[in-house]
């Protein structure tokens, strides 16, 4: 007696508009028997509206018959923070105090941007503004980011 398949569930980090079938995509669809090139257009298309390149993570749910379907969440929280202060980069060693001392700041409106695009997230939906805002500047603060009112 054979047993019933199930659905893979396969987490990636894709650029927006830039899904290639290359890796990291490639091999992850394609060992479970996915056609990559048919994921890239799909998420190609539904990514058009980003910036290219913004990093999205996306959970691709693959059937037993090889059919899959997608969820994209918001981009992650450092990445939008380092998007703030025009950096490409965090620190090497954010709990080392630079000549500078910190990699910069952002305003407590500017996490608040950043919570409200968090809280369109589906995980996110259900938690209040305050802990999403919270947990915000706890990556800013362990980027060596200073949030200043």
């Amino acid at each position: 007696m054979s047993k019933p398949l199930k659905n893979v569930l396969v987490k990636l980090i894709v650029g927006a508009g830039q899904a290639a079938p290359s890796p990291p995509v490639g091999p992850a669809l394609g060992s479970k028997g996915v056609k990559a090139i048919d994921f890239c257009k799909e998420f190609n298309a539904r990514t058009s509206s980003y910036q290219p390149g913004t990093p999205i993570p996306v959970y691709i749910t693959i059937k037993p018959d090889r059919s899959f379907n997608f969820e994209m969440k918001s981009p992650p929280t450092g990445f939008l923070l380092l998007k703030i202060l025009g950096k490409d980069k965090g620190m090497s060693q954010p709990n080392v105090k630079t000549a500078a001392g910190t990699l910069g700041e952002v305003s407590l409106k500017h996490i608040y941007e950043i919570a409200k695009i968090k809280k369109s997230d589906g995980r996110h939906a259900s938690l209040e503004m305050e802990s999403i805002v919270k947990s915000a500047v706890g990556v800013a603060k362990s980027m060596g980011i200073s949030v200043v009112p």
